[in-house]
């Protein structure tokens, strides 16, 4: 598995974006999150499951003015 194009090393099956966001310390409160290209809603990340072949990528969401 891939997090933010680089190998990730805690991968084990059944593993799923929260375990991941937990594991890592993402704690910024918004936060984007894709799996593949696709955008996981914060409410789905305890239930999405990760595959030893994806793309996870979570990005620290930031705005300004």
């Amino acid at each position: 598995m891939q997090l933010n194009h680089r190998e990730y090393a805690g991968f084990r099956e059944g593993i799923t974006v929260q375990d991941v966001i937990d594991e890592n310390k993402f704690t910024w409160p918004k936060l984007v999150v894709r799996c593949n290209g696709k955008v996981i809603w914060p409410q789905d990340y305890a239930q999405t499951v990760l595959q030893e072949n994806d793309d996870l990528e979570v990005i620290h969401l930031l705005g300004g003015g």
